[in-house]
């Protein structure tokens, strides 16, 4: 450990931000030698040399195996030491709990789910979810947990970790999810929207490809996460992107939110479910009415699938949410003018029953430019993409923002996350 007289956040700025910068080099891939160090920073060989010695008696770098030689002694290369900590991820849907466990370079390690209904309630909510990840840590060998990351089905004021206002999360309205985590843990904890974390996830898989993107879940309700330049946009209080709440002009439905015309009760799942039993129950035939019958009501997920098979009924409420969808989306792609749009969620796994309907909206409506080379493409079927995603926030939040806050100490703080960045 280096000394505090030597290290302490604040004292000799200069030496400090460059042993954060080459930490972080090697981490994140940019520069792996001493030689390439030194190339990309401008520092001294003497300086890289003591800065790296550094890194390695903090515990944060090791020497790893000899690199390709350019004509002299083969340089050796450097490693991030990311067995050193462990990121917990706990990814809270509507109707499920799903939690993991991934080392600080983000491969996850271990990971269980479970069916939880989100109205629980918090308190019972999240005990559930911490014996969750308290099992997969004591399946483990002791090494201490660096960061937190939860995700939640409903709008998050991200600066406080409070949802606010979640219409289908009743109870859960301002109630101090960071902190339950932080006095569990005694980490740092990121809450987010699960929609931005699936963003975050999208821009994990298209490393360099699109900067620009737009994830749109479809599911029982609405959401957009909004990636800018590779950055998540937020807005001013964590509300960018709640789209299933605009108003669809000429609508008169009432939104579980309270208010009426929601795009979210048009087009969302579980508007979809309501108007699945209300044509069954008026006499509509067909593969869903069957599995009405025999007991398994309409659910997003079986009027998805119904729907791939051919049954009329789910193709007529796949394709009728498919165009209001398009038509929010357009909007988006006229203002935001991304590269590529990912469409997500349990609606959507009727693939092109539904995708064909949006993108034939989305043109007919956007500017040309805006759509020029816009690619328009259903999500990946993997239940780990929101531990990705939750991965991908907390690396972005720990190493760029918080990193110079504990470096000295070699280790996060929670108090961290509780203070303005």
């Amino acid at each position: 450990m280096a000394t505090e007289s030597t290290l302490r956040f604040g004292a000799q700025t200069d030496e400090v931000t460059s042993l954060l910068r080459i930490v972080n080099m090697v981490r994140t891939g940019e520069a792996t030698t001493r030689p390439e160090i030194g190339r990309v920073t401008g520092l001294g060989r003497g300086v890289v040399a003591q800065r790296v010695d550094q890194a390695i008696e903090m515990g944060f770098l090791e020497d790893g195996a000899f690199g390709p030689s350019s004509g002299g002694r083969a340089p050796r290369t450097l490693r991030f030491r990311s067995e050193q900590g462990l990121i917990v991820i706990c990814a809270l849907g509507a109707l499920h709990i799903h939690v993991g466990i991934a080392d600080l370079d983000g491969a996850i390690i271990d990971q269980s789910h479970r069916e939880w209904a989100i109205a629980n309630g918090p308190a019972e909510t999240l005990a559930a979810a911490l014996a969750m990840a308290d099992e997969l840590l004591a399946r483990g060998d002791g090494t201490p947990v660096w960061a937190v990351a939860v995700g939640l089905p409903g709008p998050v004021d991200f600066a406080t970790g409070r949802p606010v206002a979640p219409p289908i999360m009743p109870g859960w309205n301002g109630f101090d999810v960071r902190r339950r985590f932080e006095q569990h843990f005694d980490a740092p904890v990121w809450v987010d929207n699960d929609v931005n974390i699936l963003a975050l996830g999208e821009r994990a898989r298209r490393r360099g490809e699109h900067a620009d993107l737009i994830y749109c879940k479809i599911g029982s309700g609405i959401g957009a996460g909004l990636l800018s330049h590779g950055r998540i946009h937020r807005g001013a209080n964590g509300a960018a992107g709640d789209i299933g709440h605009v108003r669809v002009a000429g609508s008169t439905l009432q939104c579980r939110c309270g208010k009426v015309g929601c795009l979210e009760a048009v087009a969302g799942g579980w508007a979809l479910t309501r108007d699945a039993e209300a044509a069954i129950a008026e006499g509509a035939t067909g593969m869903l009415a069957s599995q009405a019958q025999a007991g398994d009501p309409p659910t997003p997920e079986r009027i998805a699938r119904a729907a791939e098979d051919g049954d009329a009924l789910a193709i007529s409420l796949i394709q009728g949410s498919a165009r209001t969808m398009g038509e929010s989306i357009a909007a988006l792609v006229n203002m935001f003018n991304p590269g590529v749009i990912v469409i997500g969620g349990a609606i959507v796994s009727a693939g092109e029953v539904f995708l064909a309907e949006v993108r034939q909206r989305v043109y007919e409506l956007s500017l040309p430019l805006a759509t020029r080379d816009l690619a328009i493409v259903q999500s990946i079927d993997d239940p780990a993409e929101p531990l990705r995603g939750a991965v991908e926030m907390v690396q972005e939040q720990l190493f760029e923002v918080t990193f110079p806050r504990w470096f000295a100490e070699s280790r996060p703080h929670t108090w961290l996350t509780s203070s303005t960045e």
